[in-house]
């Protein structure tokens, strides 16, 4: 049992409250992603869960028990830090241990754990190591092995890739991913990184400044988001949002639409504009266009290659079964 429940859960920093009363629900075994700009409050949000910060009100329960004042060592969770925090000086293996030896367990079940924990993230030929001679994402694993010996109700990831280079990251995710489905244990992860969050989630909780925008599965956030902070944040590249005169005739006050659900055409389309830089990515092209009239600049995606010069002029057709609409409040309008 994972289960994670925030009743009106409140944080201040003195006069100022940078969580609002939020509530939020977090089912056994869901892989769950908190993301949102810097400063938005998610990993505030996971120190409150793990008990390093104290809630100002408010109710968490753990497993259907109420844990708001519980210290961390008592709540059952894990957590992985952004720094991978070994001991430069102890063994892979004596780093995977610790936790196992602090809490008094016998050396064959430290044993029994150790090996299934570096079976699981593939450390086996490194247990006798030293983190200084492994790689970024080798000392992340191990990171990640001295939380799995303890056997938590749930894993809490604080931003752990950002260390890491781009090819390495998505290795890790790859294998963060894989081990939750071996664990089938509750995982609550903090990015920045809304790539990472639509990859990465069963459940993603996109926040602003300390509230709560949208719950939701990827998808769901992706089709349907309810607001244009949503909209804007997530899908890569972001989506085009127009105010004015093109939104009033949708009966909005603005309107969204994702650069891969428009068409592209050197002769016609409903959008003139002129062509910037064009980013050709293989399968996958990405064309900036500017002086359209109706944003500073709207990105277009299409597959495959197409002759966009820097200077060309260029028109776009929206798909406007795809065009999402927003009222004067930035809420959709249905």
């Amino acid at each position: 049992m994972g289960q994670i429940s925030l009743n009106q859960v409140t944080k201040s920093f003195g006069d100022v409250q940078v969580i609002p009363p939020l509530d939020l629900e977090i089912n056994d075994g869901e892989f769950v992603v908190f993301v949102g700009p810097s400063g938005c409050g998610k990993s505030t949000l996971l120190r409150l869960i793990a008990g390093l910060e104290d809630t100002t009100s408010g109710h968490i329960s753990i497993k259907g028990a109420d844990a708001t004042h519980l210290p961390p060592a008592k709540r059952g969770l894990a957590m992985v830090f952004q720094s991978y925090a070994l001991y430069p000086h102890m063994s892979v293996r004596k780093n995977i241990a610790f936790p196992l030896k602090m809490a008094g367990i016998d050396e064959a079940t430290q044993k029994a754990k150790i090996d299934a924990a570096a079976t699981a993230l593939n450390l086996t030929d490194y247990l006798d190591r030293k983190p200084g001679q492994l790689s970024g994402g080798q000392r992340q694993r191990v990171a990640i092995g001295r939380a799995i010996v303890r056997e938590p109700s749930a894993f809490l990831f604080d931003e752990p890739l950002s260390n890491l280079d781009a090819a390495l990251r998505v290795g890790m995710r790859l294998e963060i991913m894989e081990l939750h489905k071996k664990l089938a244990t509750t995982m609550i992860y903090v990015t920045h990184d809304q790539v990472e969050a639509m990859t990465m989630a069963d459940k993603i909780v996109v926040l602003q400044a300390g509230v709560i925008e949208q719950v939701g599965s990827p998808l769901e956030l992706y089709h349907a988001p309810r607001n244009k902070f949503v909209a804007g944040f997530i899908g890569s590249p972001k989506m085009n949002l127009i105010d004015g005169a093109e939104a009033a005739k949708h009966d909005a006050t603005t309107v969204g639409i994702r650069p891969e659900h428009m068409g592209v055409s050197k002769t016609e389309g409903l959008w003139k504009g002129r062509v910037g830089v064009a980013e050709h990515l293989g399968s996958d092209t990405f064309i900036h266009v500017h002086d359209t009239g109706l944003m500073d600049m709207m990105t277009v995606r299409i597959t495959g290659d197409i002759e966009a010069k820097h200077g060309d002029t260029i028109y776009l057709t929206p798909e406007m079964d795809k065009m999402h609409r927003f009222d004067a409040a930035g809420l959709r309008i249905a």
